[in-house]
């Protein structure tokens, strides 16, 4: 009885000073200074994620809605499962490629991996919030970027194919623009481009790949004896009610603290969403007779993209004129795409691709000083090198999300193939992937 208590009291010895090492060690990590977070700010920032966080859910039956009735619930997947993926991507390795310590001024390096370091202390990226708070905010931008291209191969993609696709992309080409445009040392940000919200980082990103996907994938099968209609146009209209609603914390949220810069980034989401879907809807009157639920819809999300990157830089008037703008540049893109030929199934291109080009152009004509002293004046304001900063970012992000998604989508598709077949496409994706169906009639 002797001989066995004594091993068995070094394991309890050894395993007690294991956990007082282990405790020893996250003290630091989640210790607060008092002095400098400050617990509005830390409170409006948890709520704008949370606001961003549902604008996945959102997009989720903004698309689903405008799919066949056999497509739906694969479509809301689509959205649905990047909540998921990208959140664990992030916290392993995604935030510090995006905004970990610099490396070469192109990607931030893995000392920041599995979160290490990534405490509850202020740091520079928000100096009045816990770094973790900063962390998780950016994590929502993160999650929702990958699925707006989901509506480019809508109807038509292996789900088992897209989860590694979108792990691949986050990781390739989200992390990377990310670090470029906010990431400390990044390229774009030492040149001086502005991107409030993430009109390059996320919507053309997301839209130039999206074109890639709609031209390397091809059209849907059996478009002629299968119009691709809208199944719930009341399942959109919530979904852009929640995208409205949503993009609140995205753009005003930006600003990282409650104060005037945040009012300011409201006020101009708001009524620039509100004149794109104004504009689209008149236009769409005028041109083909009728104001469509769907055009209301697609202007509203239109304007949402063109001002995000110029949220925090420009005045309300400008706003107006950015969603009124975006709106006709945006309908004309979409009107465009049957006679050039892609199917682009919802539009992701039309709406994200060239609304967040136009909205980042838009940028450097409209930004000014007076509202955000940290930005820099645009071409209004006597300042037209800003004009040409903005192009080099919106070419820089064109160019390498096109060539990084085409290199993806190949590769993927000699390993795992991209399309589902033709019955499957036939049968619909909630029962060909899935094994349910978003209806029981």
């Amino acid at each position: 009885m002797t001989s066995c208590s004594r091993p068995f009291r070094r394991d309890i010895a050894a395993g007690l000073w294991v956990a007082e090492v282990l405790v020893a060690s996250a003290m630091p990590c989640l210790a607060q200074d008092s002095g400098k977070v400050d617990t509005g700010d830390t409170a409006f920032v948890l709520t704008c994620a949370a606001l961003v966080m549902l604008m996945t859910p959102g997009l989720a039956l903004f698309y689903g809605g405008m799919v066949r009735r056999k497509n739906v619930l694969g479509t809301i997947m689509q959205s649905f499962i990047a909540v998921a993926l990208i959140s664990v991507q992030w916290v392993l390795w995604g935030y510090s490629l995006a905004f970990g310590p610099d490396h070469g001024h192109i990607i931030g390096g893995l000392e920041w991996l599995g979160l290490k370091g990534v405490g509850f202390e202020p740091h520079e990226y928000a100096p009045t919030i816990p770094h973790q708070a900063f962390m998780i905010y950016q994590a929502m931008f993160a999650i929702i970027t990958p699925a707006l291209i989901s509506g480019a191969f809508a109807e038509r993609k292996k789900f088992s194919t897209y989860l590694v696709f979108m792990l691949l992309w986050a990781t390739l080409v989200y992390d990377v623009i990310a670090h470029w445009v906010w990431g400390t040392g990044g390229w774009l940000r030492n040149m001086g481009a502005l991107d409030f919200a993430g009109g390059t980082v996320v919507h053309i990103s997301s839209g130039v790949s999206a074109l890639v996907a709609a031209l390397v994938m091809g059209r849907r099968r059996n478009l002629e004896h299968d119009p691709p209609l809208p199944h719930n146009m009341t399942m959109t209209l919530l979904g852009t009610g929640l995208l409205w609603f949503g993009w609140f914390g995205f753009n005003a949220g930006s600003a990282l603290s409650a104060g005037a810069l945040s009012v300011s980034a409201f006020v101009t989401t708001n009524t620039a969403a509100a004149a794109a879907a104004l504009t689209w809807l008149f236009a769409e009157w005028k041109l083909r007779g009728r104001p469509t639920a769907l055009g209301f819809a697609s202007g509203a999300v239109a304007g949402l993209v063109g001002i995000t990157p110029a949220a925090g830089f420009v005045t309300p008037m400008a706003a107006i004129a950015i969603g009124a703008s975006v709106a006709l540049v945006c309908f004309l893109a979409v009107s465009m795409k049957e006679k050039l030929g892609y199917d682009d199934s919802l539009d992701a291109f039309g709406i994200h691709g060239i609304g967040g080009t136009w909205g980042a152009l838009a940028t450097g004509l409209f930004a000014t000083t007076a509202i955000n002293a940290a930005g820099k004046n645009g071409l209004f304001y006597g300042n037209p090198k800003q004009v040409a900063i903005q192009l080099v970012g919106i070419a820089a992000t064109w160019v390498y999300a096109a060539a990084m998604t085409y290199l993806l989508l190949k590769v993927l598709d000699k390993v795992m193939g991209l399309r589902v077949s033709a019955e499957h496409e036939e049968e619909g994706l909630d029962v060909s992937q899935h094994g349910e169906s978003g209806y029981m009639l």
